[in-house]
C-alpha cells in the first residue's frame, strides 16, 4: 500500500510539472509544440508490445486509477521531451533594429520560427522598416511591430538605419509581391501569374502602415474563367455582377464603359496612381495590385495578396449606373449566414467601419455621396478579406473623371484614410 501511495505521488508531481513546463515552453513562442492529445497518441505508439503481450509487468498489481496516471506521466515525459528540444533560446535584447535585404526586397514576420509553414506569416515589412528588437539569436530575432510580438530571419536586421533616400529607391525599384500558394484562400485562385508593387514611403513622418490600392478590373482573360464567390462553397446572397444564388463568379470582370467611350478599368488605374502618390506624400506606404492595363491577378489573388502584405484593401470603381449619383462603398450584407461565415464572420464590421471612413473623407472634401453612403453587396472580395476591405464606388458612367475630380477624390480618399486609422 505505502508502494502505491509513493507512486501517486511521483505520478502527480510528473504530471504537474510536465503540464506546467509544456505549457510555458508553448506561450513562449517558435515551438513546435505538439497537443496533448497528439502526444498521448505518441505514448501509445511506442509502447504497442503492452498490448499484444499481456499487463505491462512494471505497474502489475495497481488498479486501473493508477494505470491511467502512468500513462499520463508518459505522456507528460514525452510532451516535455518534444518542447523543450524545440524552442529555440533567445538573447534578451531591447534596441531599435532595421529591415535590410540585399536586393530590396519585403520581408516576413512570422508568429513562430518555422519557414515551412505559410499561415505563420504576419505581415511583410519593406527595407529600411524600424523594429523593436527583444531577443535574438544566430537564425532568429523577435521584434514588436504595430502593437505584436512576431519574429524574423537574423539575416535581414541590421542595427545601422539606412539612408532613406536609398532605402526608398530600392523599394521603388524591386518590390513585387506574388500569390504565395501556402497563404490561406490561395488555392481558390485561378489567375496569379502577376503581382502586384510595394511603394514605401519617402515622407518625415513614415505610419508604417500599408494600404494596398487596387485599381478595379484591368486583367485579361479575367472575364471567360470563374472563382467560387465563398471559401466555404456556399451561393451568393445578393446580386451584383453575378445573380443572387451563384457559387462561381467571373474571376476579374471588365468593367463598363462611361458614357464617352472609355473603360473604367482605365479610369480606375489613373485614379490609383493619384491615390497612391497622396498617400505616399501623407506618409503610407502602398500595395499596388495594378499599373498597367493588365495584371494577371483574380479578384481572389489581389484580396489574399493584400491580406498577407497590407493593414487595409481599397478597390476603386466606377458604378455602371448613368445618373451621376456619387460616391458609396459596397457594405457587407445583414444576411445571417453570410455574416456568420468565415473570414468575414471576423472582419465584416472592419469592413463597414473602413467604408464609413472613406465616405466621410470623400463628404468632407465636397464630394457627392449616394443616398445613406454605402449599398449592400456580397462581393468575392469581402468574402475572402481578413484585413479591413472595401469596394469604393467613385460615382458612375456619368461621371467626371477629369484630373481636378480625381484629385479631389484623391484627398477624399486619404482624409478617410486618416480618419480609420486614426491620423
Amino acid at each position: 500500500m505505502r508502494k502505491k501511495l509513493n507512486l501517486r505521488r511521483t505520478i502527480r508531481r510528473s504530471v504537474m510539472t510536465g503540464a506546467v513546463l509544456g505549457c510555458a515552453l508553448a506561450a513562449a513562442g517558435c515551438s513546435q509544440y505538439t497537443a496533448g492529445e497528439g502526444m498521448r497518441a505518441q505514448a501509445e505508439a511506442l509502447r504497442p508490445e503492452s498490448r499484444e503481450t499481456g499487463p505491462d509487468q512494471s505497474i502489475a498489481g495497481f488498479g486501473q486509477e493508477e494505470r491511467e496516471s502512468l500513462a499520463a506521466a508518459e505522456t507528460s515525459r514525452l510532451e516535455t521531451e518534444r518542447t523543450t528540444a524545440s524552442v529555440p533560446e533567445f538573447e534578451a535584447e531591447e534596441d531599435m533594429v532595421y529591415v535590410k535585404t540585399p536586393g530590396g526586397g519585403s520581408v516576413r514576420i512570422r508568429s513562430a520560427c518555422d519557414t515551412s509553414d505559410g499561415s505563420n506569416i504576419l505581415t511583410y515589412v519593406v527595407p529600411g522598416t524600424k523594429l523593436l528588437r527583444t531577443g535574438k539569436n544566430d537564425q532568429w530575432t523577435r521584434v514588436n511591430y504595430k502593437g505584436f510580438s512576431g519574429y524574423i530571419a537574423t539575416a535581414y536586421i541590421s542595427t545601422e538605419a539606412p539612408e532613406q533616400k536609398e532605402a526608398f529607391d530600392k523599394v521603388l525599384s524591386d518590390s513585387p509581391v506574388s500569390l504565395d500558394g501556402s497563404w490561406k484562400y490561395a488555392k481558390f485562385s485561378k489567375i496569379n501569374s502577376g503581382s502586384a508593387t510595394m511603394y514605401r514611403s519617402h515622407a518625415a513622418e513614415r505610419k508604417d502602415i500599408t494600404i494596398c490600392v487596387n485599381a478595379g478590373h484591368g486583367t485579361l482573360g479575367g472575364s471567360s474563367v470563374k472563382t467560387l464567390c465563398h471559401p466555404d462553397g456556399t451561393p451568393k446572397v445578393t446580386g451584383g455582377t453575378t445573380g443572387a444564388g451563384a457559387v462561381t463568379a467571373v474571376a476579374v470582370s471588365s468593367g463598363m464603359t462611361f458614357l464617352d467611350g472609355t473603360p473604367e478599368s482605365r479610369v480606375t488605374l489613373a485614379m490609383a496612381n493619384v491615390f497612391k502618390d497622396k498617400l505616399l506624400a501623407a506618409g503610407y506606404d502602398v500595395l499596388m495590385i495594378r499599373e498597367s492595363d493588365d495584371v494577371q491577378l483574380d479578384n481572389v489573388a489581389r484580396t489574399v495578396i493584400a491580406n498577407n502584405a497590407s493593414d487595409c484593401h481599397i478597390a476603386l470603381h466606377w458604378d455602371s449606373t448613368e445618373s451621376d449619383k456619387g460616391a458609396f462603398y459596397m457594405s457587407v450584407p445583414n444576411v445571417e449566414s453570410y455574416r456568420n461565415m468565415e473570414p468575414v464572420k471576423s472582419n465584416w464590421q472592419k469592413h463597414n467601419a473602413l467604408g464609413e471612413s472613406l465616405v466621410a473623407g470623400l463628404k468632407g472634401k465636397g464630394v457627392k455621396i449616394f443616398s445613406g453612403g454605402s449599398m449592400a453587396m456580397d462581393l468575392t472580395q469581402t468574402s475572402y478579406s481578413t484585413v479591413p476591405s472595401i469596394d469604393i464606388e467613385l460615382g458612375d458612367r456619368a461621371s467626371d473623371y477629369s484630373q481636378a475630380t480625381l484629385d479631389k477624390l484623391g484627398d477624399g480618399l486619404v482624409a478617410g484614410v486618416n480618419q480609420y486609422f486614426g491620423r
